[in-house]
């Protein structure tokens, strides 16, 4: 079943003027009360403005605002009896979509939603593909401006009618070894499937899949970083009008025909690699089941983690620190990949990459997460997390940042894994931790000071054997 249509309450460039136009000349308003007026009651009635355009009459007009200004000139060109691929009108066209990508970046701006409501989506579609084989760095402009106007559902389904698609996985088969364009073509692959299921699914069945996967077999695929965002955004269950997503089928298929091979290829270059933090991300987004998680492993991924991990520490990268725990601890899902890990010193590379970022709870976080994982359901990686110190960590970690709602929810569910089914380890806990460094009291904040720390503070109590764990 597909995603439902939008019905939210829209108005017309038209009809809006004119309303501002009836306050002037029926109820005496000055012009700028009457548009202020005009944007009040529409907004009161659940009226959606957005690309509405807003000028005091008499001050101005629709047409001086610098978005229809480059959308006006753009469709005189597309439109004109001249050749579209002329030098002169593909250099102009150039400069145009340059100035609607700046126009459209501009935060808070309603830019990019005026474009979309004045035709600016079907516009930069159809010359794209009209110029697929033509100027390069006009395409290239128009891509970017493309990426720039999909903000949002409307545009993404006005994309979507306009077979943008199409348009853009076209040119990016015809253009497989032209960086700048990859680039800018991949990045409109991530803005148009972001929260729009149907078009993750059109992207599949134009074998978006297949094409990535020649990009990162190719010697150009550390210079494609909006490559690996379309991986992740592909991947992503984020459209809330559908109730069961496909994602994770596409995520499996990634998987079997290389992508997820290719990727790990990547992450073992370690930190030299320009796309280190976004192939972990994107690989994170692949990593949807055991056997994907274990096939990572087998071809090198926990080794290259573990020594990524290593370097950030050494030089100080919290970046990549972040998000090479964050995969680390996914693919720690699959109970061999822990074993694996714990092994090769897991545990004490973990508590030593904790006291390089001290300083970083959204680092720290990250590192509880994962010695909670591998603590799960497993005694002797619970004692192996005790003896290298992931007790005493996360309790200096809850007295430092009382204020890390996700970082003391996450040490709160790790002193549960560690306490839990190990009475070996329950007295080293409950004492020294405990009464001497005080793990009830900081426990306890966390749960009177976070409501997602509830239920994870409420079971490390319990499970440290402590009365009234339910206060």
């Amino acid at each position: 079943m597909g995603p439902s249509k939008n019905t939210v309450r829209t108005i017309s460039q038209e009809a809006f003027d004119e309303l501002v136009k009836e306050n002037m000349d029926d109820l005496g308003m000055e012009p700028h009360e009457a548009l202020q007026d005009a944007f009040q009651t529409l907004t009161l009635q659940g009226v959606d403005l957005s690309g509405i355009v807003t000028c005091i009459p008499g001050e101005g007009s629709v047409k001086d605002n610098p978005v229809m200004q480059c959308l006006d000139r753009l469709k005189q060109l597309d439109g004109g009896s001249k050749d579209q691929t002329s030098v002169d009108n593909l250099v102009e066209m150039e400069e145009l979509f340059n100035k609607l990508t700046e126009l459209c970046g501009a935060q808070g701006s309603g830019n990019p939603a005026i474009a979309t409501k004045n035709g600016g989506v079907e516009l930069v579609c159809s010359i794209c593909s009209k110029i697929r084989n033509g100027h390069e760095p006009a395409l290239v402009s128009a891509l970017k401006a493309m990426a720039a106007l999909l903000h949002d559902l409307q545009s993404t389904e006005t994309f979507r009618n306009s077979d943008g698609q199409s348009i853009v996985v076209g040119i990016l088969n015809d253009s497989s070894q032209n960086v700048d364009i990859l680039n800018s073509g991949f990045a409109v692959v991530a803005a148009a499937a972001t929260g729009n299921e149907i078009l993750k699914e059109s992207f599949m069945e134009l074998k978006i899949d297949e094409l990535i996967l020649h990009i990162l077999n190719s010697k150009s695929k550390g210079s494609v970083q909006s490559l690996y965002d379309a991986i992740r955004v592909l991947l992503t269950p984020d459209d809330n009008r559908v109730v069961a997503s496909q994602v994770y089928g596409y995520a499996r298929k990634f998987a079997k025909i290389g992508i997820a091979g290719a990727l790990v290829d990547t992450l073992l270059e370690g930190l030299s690699s320009p796309s280190i933090v976004s192939t972990s991300i994107a690989l994170k987004a692949v990593a949807v089941n055991d056997e994907i998680c274990k096939s990572i492993a087998e071809n090198g991924g926990i080794d290259a983690l573990l020594r990524c991990i290593d370097d950030s520490g050494e030089q100080g990268d919290k970046t990549v620190a972040r998000v090479c725990c964050s995969l680390l601890s996914k693919l720690a899902g699959s109970d061999m990949n822990k074993s694996a890990i714990v092994e090769k010193g897991g545990m004490d590379r973990l508590v030593k990459l904790s006291t390089r970022f001290s300083d970083d709870p959204s680092v720290l976080q990250e590192i509880l997460s994962i010695i909670s994982v591998l603590s799960l359901r497993s005694p002797d990686n619970a004692a192996r997390a005790v003896e290298a110190g992931a007790g005493d960590f996360a309790i200096q970690a809850m007295q430092k940042f009382p204020a890390a709602p996700q970082m003391q929810r996450n040490a709160c569910l790790m002193i549960r894994n560690l306490a839990v089914r190990n009475p070996e380890n329950r007295q080293s806990i409950s004492l020294t931790l405990l009464l001497n460094n005080g793990v009830e009291k900081y426990v306890r904040k966390a749960k009177q000071s976070h409501e997602c720390c509830k239920a994870a503070a409420t079971d490390a109590l319990r499970d440290l054997g402590l009365d009234n764990y339910n206060s």
